[in-house]
Order: structure tokens, then C-alpha cells, then sequence
């Protein structure tokens, strides 16, 4: 199943069930009581709840209560970071794990993002409450979404990096050995895939379209347009309205 992700109030009235996909309960305000199959405890900001595919579990709250409830599938999830979240169905909020679930939220509500940028931030946030030291291939996934995001920014190779936290040599290997790309091709493919989902959906001035993909100007668009696609912002535009009409 996709990523997905609800901002949710739990009810006084006990609320059970199963399902087949995993799920977290993190607590943004108030507190939720949980019992996972017979392990009852009580999450709020600094504890968060793993429900895994198949178990059954009962919620309830009392007060005023928010809590950001992240279903995934497991089984794209490693084994070991499974068996870990597993083991312990009530896991401690640390301070980067908090400042993640916080900027998630704040990624939801503003830009309502989608389900593949998402999915970036799982595997960074799972390893965090798993207490596992992190993967570079989990920092790489979320400074991709983080950049997804925000594709205007000044995204150099040193402030991805940072972003990452790492060094600038271990963002290239990174790279190279999960998408098999340097970080500045994969941020101009970004940036013109941005550009054309733009250009075909929303009624954006060009001008404004092309500083917010981050290109210098909309001189900038067309040249990245023309060596990639053969093609002109105003043309591409044309094109795909022509195209949305037909279907």
C-alpha cells in the first residue's frame, strides 16, 4: 500500500481494529490510551504507538487530543527495523525523532504533500524510533523529500549535504549507489519535472514557475526545455491543455 498519512482525534468511546498494513500513532497534542493485543500504555508526544499488520488494537482519549497516524507497509520496511518496532509496540519520541514528525506535519498541512514525498521521510523516522543507527540510504531518502518539497531553494551539493547530514563525498556515493546519478543531475531532472507538472496543472506566470523550480529566470526554463524536451514553456503549455481537453 502507498504511504498515507491523517491528522486524527481519538474519541472517548473506545475505538477498535485490524488491518494488513502497519500503522503509527504519534501523538501531537493531548494524550491517546492504546492496547495493542493485551499491552496497554499510554502515548502523547514523547511516546508513539506501532501497530503492526494484524493486530488488533483499541484507542481511545479523553481531552483535547491531535495525533499525526501514519499507515505503510511493513514489508517495504528492513527486516531488521521490522523486527525492532516489532519488539517494542510503544517506543520513546527522542528529540530528532520529534523535530521530524514535527517538520512531516508541517509538510502535510502547507503543502499537502503526496504520497511519494512521504515516503521519503519513512525510513529516516522508523530508524529513529527504532533506535538504529541511521542508513545512508534513510538521510539520502529524506533529503530528497525535503528537496521535492522545496525545489526552489539553493540547493548546492554542500547544502544537500548538510541537509543530510553528511559529508560531501558520502552524498555522492550515496547517489551513485541508490539511484545511480550525481545530486545535481538528479536536481535538474527534479526541477524540470516540477516545472512540466506546472506548466500542464496550475495557470502559474512562466516567469514565476521558473524562480520557483529554482532556474534563474524564465530564460533559464526554455533553454533546460529546449536541450531536454525539444520543446518551449508556452508550447509544452499549449500542448498539454490541448491534450487535457481531448480525454
Amino acid at each position: 500500500m502507498p504511504t498515507e498519512l491523517d491528522l486524527r482525534s481519538y474519541a472517548a468511546e473506545p475505538l477498535s481494529g485490524v488491518h494488513n498494513h502497519a500503522q503509527l500513532v504519534l501523538p501531537i497534542q493531548g494524550s491517546v490510551i492504546m492496547d495493542i493485543t493485551g499491552r496497554g500504555a499510554v502515548v502523547h508526544p514523547q511516546r508513539a504507538a506501532f501497530v503492526a499488520p494484524g493486530l488488533l488494537h483499541v484507542a481511545s482519549a479523553t481531552g483535547p487530543k491531535r495525533s499525526l497516524v501514519l499507515d505503510f507497509d511493513l514489508a517495504a520496511v528492513p527486516q531488521d527495523t521490522a523486527a525492532r518496532l516489532c519488539e517494542r509496540p510503544y517506543a520513546s519520541i527522542g528529540a530528532p525523532a520529534a523535530k521530524l514528525i514535527d517538520f512531516i506535519g508541517l509538510l502535510r498541512a502547507q503543502s499537502g504533500a503526496g504520497e511519494a514525498t512521504l515516503a521519503h521521510w519513512l525510513p529516516l523516522l522508523l530508524e529513529s524510533l527504532a533506535r538504529q543507527e541511521i542508513r545512508p540510504a534513510s538521510r539520502l531518502a529524506a533529503v530528497l523529500g525535503q528537496i521535492e518539497a522545496h525545489p526552489g531553494q539553493a540547493w548546492s551539493t554542500e547544502a544537500m549535504a548538510k541537509a543530510a547530514h553528511m559529508s560531501v563525498s558520502s552524498l555522492h556515493r550515496a547517489f551513485r549507489d541508490e539511484l545511480q546519478t550525481t545530486p545535481l543531475a538528479w536536481l535538474s531532472e527534479l526541477r524540470l519535472r516540477w516545472a512540466c507538472r506546472q506548466l500542464a496543472h496550475t495557470g502559474l506566470p512562466i516567469a514565476r514557475l521558473a524562480t520557483m523550480a529554482g532556474y534563474a529566470d524564465q530564460s533559464a526554463l526554455t533553454h533546460a526545455m529546449r536541450r531536454a524536451l525539444d520543446i518551449t514553456p508556452l508550447a509544452y503549455r499549449k500542448r498539454e491543455r490541448q491534450n487535457q481537453t481531448k480525454t
